[in-house]
């Protein structure tokens, strides 16, 4: 005979959520299959009747009926004629495993996995950011969005047209090795176009994000025997994506134009590979003149070295049209082109692309195909339609305001508060460059910050081990606010100032 739980213990299990944004149906639903599944309702128990769940949780009956209805479609609930509903016992078959016996398991002991793995990725170093940055009352942070500047309404638009009869059966199949082909059009004629870059399909591959592209690149071409030439201070996460391949790194100087491929030439001619970010330099911001450009890829083909070409934030440009990307500028395919679709418009969607000879492209795809086959294919045809309906355009207009607004308010802030420090002239991008005195330890004014509401960025984490400068940091603009820049760079001067030396 089929149980019932109490009243009681129903209005207990089942609290309502104070705050949440899933509808009533939807939280109704989520709580019984949590109940159902954690195994807190036992086998063909009965649920309360549509009516006294709908009055427990002062809710419509409506509501109740039609998530009981849902789970019913679902297979959660099993629905009885003038009995109600009850839990379907096989939804519970296979949920309750056996725990192994410590006692066994002590006698045999445990794995040492620190002997078993080849490197440790969590030990190098790497940016670091609180996962609640948002609580923050300044968070000068690189690389978050602001939620003011995304167009919501937009993106929902063409996530809803993905979700069309017509439009499933072209991103629910396994694409294997493919990608989107509407994505890869555009990416062709209205993203690449814009930096001078023209390429056919089978020189793109779709990638998760352009942190994926280099993790690809690295894996298929670099090894011990490879000398990858690297910016100093460079992207740390690239870094350490070199390094995990074991390939020797040899740190490039950066001045106000980022490399120096004519004063350090002797340097280049030791490289197998040098990655660089020429349209904003990671982490100074700089952009390198078309002279230093041309003069990388003379240098390429002098030595036989191949440039890999981060093109992040090159579409935030506040001084005009941006330099032309190397890429463009490449008559021997000495480039390969990395670029980001999702980083200034929403960094969780990770969506980046690799426009490459076509023989890597092929090679590429075969070793994306061992990790993750493709990135979501619905998240390519949403973006795909994103591009199409000129949505991303408006946005980098709008974002191309904002940010330009905010970088004068931030470099303002410093001229007026902390004129001590040297920081590098905003030209666009969503960061700038602060070089604190000489005596600065950037560590500790960061930790300090972070007790005040303040957060920055460290500076030393951009610069190989045994070259960090101990005074810089890093601070960001995307998401905070603009009427909030100036008092918190007043703020963050006062903790720079309590480190001054006495006399």
């Amino acid at each position: 005979m089929a149980s019932r739980m109490s009243s009681a213990m129903w209005t207990q299990r089942f609290q309502r959520p104070g705050e949440s944004t899933i509808s009533l149906q939807g939280q109704i639903r989520q709580m019984l299959v949590a109940a159902i599944l954690d195994g807190q309702i036992p086998a063909d128990t009965a649920l309360p009747s549509s009516r006294e769940l709908a009055d427990q949780l002062s809710v419509a009956r409506n509501t109740v009926v039609l998530a009981y209805q849902q789970l019913v479609e679902e297979g959660y609930l099993i629905s009885r004629e003038r009995s109600g509903h009850f839990v379907n016992p096989a939804m519970l078959e296979g949920q309750h495993g056996f725990a192994p016996a410590q006692s066994a398991t002590e006698a045999l002991g445990r794995p040492n996995w620190g002997a078993r793995m080849a490197r440790s990725p969590s030990a190098q170093r790497n940016i670091v950011k609180p996962a609640n940055w948002q609580n923050y009352e300044y968070p000068f942070i690189y690389g978050q969005f602001d939620q003011a500047l995304f167009p919501t309404s937009d993106w929902r638009e063409c996530c809803m047209k993905a979700l069309s009869v017509m439009e499933i059966r072209n991103w629910a199949p396994d694409l294997i090795e493919r990608d989107d082909d509407t994505l890869v059009q555009q990416i062709r004629t209205r993203v690449l176009p814009r930096r001078g870059v023209f390429a056919m399909p089978d020189e793109i591959v779709i990638t998760i994000g352009a942190q994926q592209a280099l993790y690809l690149i690295a894996d298929l071409l670099a090894n011990e025997r490879t000398t990858i030439g690297f910016e100093n201070p460079g992207y740390p996460d690239a870094r350490n994506i070199f390094q995990n391949r074991e390939a020797p790194l040899l740190p490039l100087p950066v001045d106000g134009g980022g490399v120096r491929p004519v004063e350090d030439s002797a340097l280049f001619a030791q490289c197998d590979y040098v990655y660089v970010t020429p349209s904003h330099q990671c982490p100074t911001s700089v952009t390198m003149p078309l002279e230093r450009r041309h003069a990388l890829l003379e240098l390429a083909q002098k030595h036989d070295f191949v440039l890999i070409e981060d093109d992040y934030e090159s579409e935030n440009n506040f001084s005009g049209a941006p330099h032309p990307a190397l890429k463009s500028l490449d008559t021997a395919d000495r480039v390969i082109y990395v670029g980001s679709l999702s980083k200034s418009f929403a960094p969780g969607l990770r969506l980046g692309y690799v426009v490459a000879p076509r023989e890597l492209i092929r090679e590429l795809r075969a070793l994306r195909r061992l990790m993750v086959r493709h990135p979501a294919a619905y998240i390519q045809r949403a973006f795909a339609t994103f591009l199409s309906l000129g949505h991303h355009d408006a946005l980098l207009r709008r974002l191309a305001y904002a940010y330009k607004e905010r970088a004068q308010a931030l470099m303002s802030a410093l001229d007026t508060h902390l004129p001590e420090a040297r920081h590098v002239p905003i030209t666009g991008g969503a960061s700038c460059w602060v070089e604190g005195p000489p005596w600065l330890d950037a560590r500790r004014l960061a930790t300090d910050a972070q007790d005040h509401g303040i957060l920055i960025e460290l500076g030393d984490v951009f610069f190989m081990a045994g070259l960090e400068e101990r005074h810089c940091f890093r601070m960001g603009f995307s998401s905070i606010k603009l009427e909030k820049i100036d008092a918190g760079v007043r703020a963050l001067a006062e903790l720079v100032r309590a480190q001054r030396p006495r006399a």
